[in-house]
């Protein structure tokens, strides 16, 4: 492993969590982040010292990520705002992950455990301005940080916290937006790009018409074309693999989805192992995730962690659960997953030629490209002869709008948590407490809407691709030159013309 730079350092320090997980930068273990106000100071002060890299892309791309920490941590503050950030310090379940030795994977892990006190103090010297709706909607994550933890004077210090964000609850602030003015500029400079949250709301709205109108045309090849389209969902979504057939069902669509993106050449890698599993008991909080095979990692196979419900639950919780990976919904689950999607770029990602393309991961890129994901397979006729297949990534990308249209509402004042469980019941085909909590998310993840702002912007930059290379544009092309950047900031995509 390359030793970085100490301007890129800089940037890691300020981003520990994903710099270890995602950036496979495994000095990183058994350590915290000094996340209180006085750590979180001194960080931002070390920021952009140094000469830039050589490259004017790096130079650029990590002049992005500079000026974002300084949004989010020197501007906005939401280290004092949102819980969130202090959990990802806090986190264990990195070190379950197949990445090295298990006994130096433990090792690391009770050394990170020994600092959870350290990182309380902060999170709790910090953690001044948290609103009642943000820590209602991280109370639950907050208490799951503990399974498994024996350490007594981690648990202590775990329990400090839990009162902390329970005593944010009952009497923080009401109102969890951030404003509009701050929403665009985390956005704007997170991603290196100006932001104008009203068109872009427009363009969700646009977006949630054009799904509409595709899930229409898919339900009707399934001879449904009298009945409203959610409702024809809400019936499809019923037929699913039993708790115990989940996982087998989850690796037959994976290597199906391998098979396809390499027949197909979609992506510029086709290498690697990507494993089928349960997850990790600390990681069974989320029903599907990727960890890939990190890019600091010798090589190494990446996992699909998928989470069957747990038999102790009620019927109906296990029922509702087990839906997420119907019939229709697991196969679009596993493209945006697997293969072209999160697992694909991962191995990418590993070839990319420097530590700033490796390491600075855009968010809106990386789930951006998933997404896209699931769309050019329908365009490129993956499961043709299943209409199911296609109901399923337009059920999906209909969430993921209203995930944007939300989040722009709620910060911006112009919906509140409930008006936002309404518009994912009619835009979607949740409801009840799935709707509900899909609304929260907003409060604690303001930029949540990422899924499809990405999506959206690369399918603009592939019509600009098509213009401008004409007869020379392939999708294999077009695809290896965004991966080519890593995982580049949306503001700096048309640097692949």
């Amino acid at each position: 492993m390359t030793e970085l730079d100490p301007r890129l350092r800089a940037i890691t320090d300020l981003t520990v969590a994903e710099a270890r997980e995602t950036g496979g930068r495994h000095e990183y273990d058994g350590k915290i982040q000094d996340l209180s106000p006085e750590g979180v100071r001194s960080g931002l002060a070390r920021l952009g010292e140094g000469a830039p890299p050589a490259d004017p892309y790096d130079a650029a791309h990590q002049q992005v990520f500079e000026q974002g920490l300084r949004t989010q941590y020197g501007e906005l503050e939401l280290h004092r705002k949102n819980p969130l950030v202090h959990l990802s310090n806090l986190d264990l379940a990195c070190y379950d992950r197949d990445y090295g030795p298990e006994e130096e994977r433990q090792a690391a892990k009770a050394a990170h455990t020994a600092l959870w006190p350290e990182a309380v103090r902060g999170a709790i010297a910090s953690l001044d301005q948290v609103s009642a709706p943000v820590a209602e909607a991280l109370i639950g994550a907050v208490k799951g940080l503990s399974a498994g933890v024996t350490d007594e004077a981690a648990l202590e210090a775990h329990g400090l916290l839990v009162a902390h964000v329970e005593r944010a609850a009952a009497v923080g602030e009401p109102d969890a937006a951030l404003g509009g003015e701050a929403l665009a500029r985390l956005m704007s400079t997170t991603e290196g790009t100006e932001v104008d949250l009203g068109e872009l709301a427009g363009r969700a709205d646009a977006e949630r018409d054009r799904l509409m109108a595709r899930l229409a045309e898919s339900c009707a090849k399934l001879g449904e074309k009298d009945r409203p389209p959610l409702d024809v969902v809400r019936e499809l979504v019923k037929q699913h693999p039993d708790a115990d057939g989940v996982i087998e069902a989850a690796r037959r669509g994976t290597a199906e989805a391998i098979a396809f993106t390499r027949e197909k050449d979609l992506v510029p890698y086709h290498d690697g192992e990507c494993l089928v599993g349960l997850a990790p008991e600390s990681r069974r909080w989320a029903m599907a995730m990727m960890s890939w095979n990190a890019p600091g990692e010798p090589d190494g196979p990446s996992w699909y962690h998928i989470t069957p419900p747990d038999p102790s639950w009620p019927e109906r919780e296990q029922e509702e659960w087990l839906e997420v990976f119907s019939d229709t919904t697991l196969p679009g689950i596993n493209v945006h997953e697997v293969a072209p999607g999160h697992f694909s770029h991962g191995r990418a990602l590993r070839r990319a030629s420097t530590d700033v393309r490796r390491l600075l991961q855009s968010m809106a890129f990386v789930e951006g490209w998933a997404h896209y994901a699931e769309e050019l397979c329908v365009e490129e006729g993956f499961k043709a002869d299943d209409p199911r297949f296609e109901i399923g990534v337009w059920v999906e990308a209909l969430i993921r709008v209203t995930r944007l249209a939300c989040a722009i509402g709620v910060h911006t004042g112009q919906m509140t948590v409930a008006d936002g469980a309404r518009r994912f019941e009619a835009d979607t085909h949740l409801a009840g407490p799935a709707a509900l909590s899909e609304a929260r998310r907003a409060t604690f993840d303001p930029t949540y809407g990422r899924y499809t702002w990405g999506k959206l912007v690369i399918l603009d930059l592939r019509e600009k691709a098509k213009a401008a290379w004409g007869s020379g544009f392939t999708l294999q092309r077009f695809h290896k030159a965004m991966f080519d950047l890593g995982s580049p900031p949306l503001g700096l995509l048309d640097s692949v013309l």
